[in-house]
C-alpha cells in the first residue's frame, strides 16, 4: 500500500519509521516490524497523542499532573532496541518503565520483560496500556532498579534513563552471552554502551554512539487508579 492511501494515523508511524527511524541506521527488520506492530499512539498520555510520532520526548503527564518523566523520542527507543540484540527466547530486564511502550516493543522481540520503574503513577499507567493493548508478557515492578534488580540473570538488560557509569551489581545480572544497553555520562556528552558478559567474570564494552537524555530518576509519590 502506499503511503498517501494510509489512514493518518498508520501514515504517520508509516513516516516515523521512514523518515526517522531507517536513517538513523536501525536497519533490523525484526526491530522495524515491532514497531509496526506496536500502537505507539496508544502509551502516549490522551493531550499528547497528537505528537506520539514525531522526533520529539514526549512528556508522561497523568490525569493533569506531570510527572517531570518523558518518552524517549522514537528513534533513540528503536536505536537502544536494535542494540540489545534480541531473540525470541530471550529474558529481558528493563530499568525505567515509563508508560511501557518501550517495554511493549522489547516484548514483541522476547520471550519475556521485566519492566522496573520507581515512580508508582508510572507503574499503574504502563500497566494499565499494557492490558489495554493485550501486552501478556511483560511484568511490571515497582522500585528503585539503579543497581539492578532481583536476584536472576537476564539474557538483555536495558536502562531507559542514563546513569553516571554502569554499576558491578547490574552487570553481574547478565547471563554469559548477554547484553547490557545503557546511556552513561552526564550532559552535554553521554555514550551509549553495550556490555555483554563473555565469561563468568570479564565483560567487553562497545561503545555505540554519543547521545544526551535524561538521567534514569523518578520521585516516589502515590499510586493513581484507573
Amino acid at each position: 500500500m502506499k503511503p498517501s492511501s494510509l489512514p493518518d494515523m498508520e501514515r504517520a508511524r508509516y513516516n516515523m519509521i521512514e523518515q526517522q527511524i531507517r536513517p538513523w541506521d536501525v536497519s533490523d527488520q525484526a526491530v522495524l516490524d515491532a514497531l509496526c506492530e506496536v500502537p505507539r499512539e496508544r502509551f502516549v498520555p490522551q493531550e499528547f497523542r497528537g505528537i506520539a510520532f514525531s522526533d520529539l520526548e514526549v512528556p508522561l503527564v497523568i490525569h493533569g499532573v506531570d510527572t517531570m518523566q518523558t518518552m524517549l523520542p522514537p528513534r533513540m527507543e528503536a536505536r537502544l532496541t536494535q542494540a540489545l540484540m534480541l531473540n525470541a527466547n530471550d529474558c529481558v530486564l528493563e530499568i525505567g518503565t515509563g508508560s511501557g511502550y518501550h517495554a511493549a516493543v522489547l516484548a514483541h522481540l522476547s520471550r519475556q520483560v521485566t519492566s522496573v520503574e520507581l515512580d508508582p503513577r508510572l507503574v499503574e499507567f504502563a500497566k494499565h496500556n499494557l492490558t489495554q493493548n493485550k501486552i501478556e508478557n511483560v511484568k511490571v515492578e515497582t522500585g528503585d532498579g539503579s543497581q539492578g534488580w532481583g536476584s536472576i540473570e537476564h539474557d538483555a538488560i536495558l536502562v531507559t534513563g542514563a546513569l553516571p557509569a554502569v554499576p558491578d551489581t547490574m552487570k553481574y545480572q547478565l547471563r554469559e552471552g548477554g547484553r547490557l544497553v545503557a546511556v552513561i555520562g552526564h550532559a552535554p556528552v553521554m555514550t551509549v554502551v553495550r556490555i555483554t558478559r563473555t565469561t563468568a567474570a570479564s565483560f567487553e564494552t562497545e561503545n555505540l554512539f554519543e547521545t544526551v537524555i535524561k538521567p534514569l530518576s523518578g520521585p516516589k509519590v502515590s499510586h493513581f487508579k484507573f
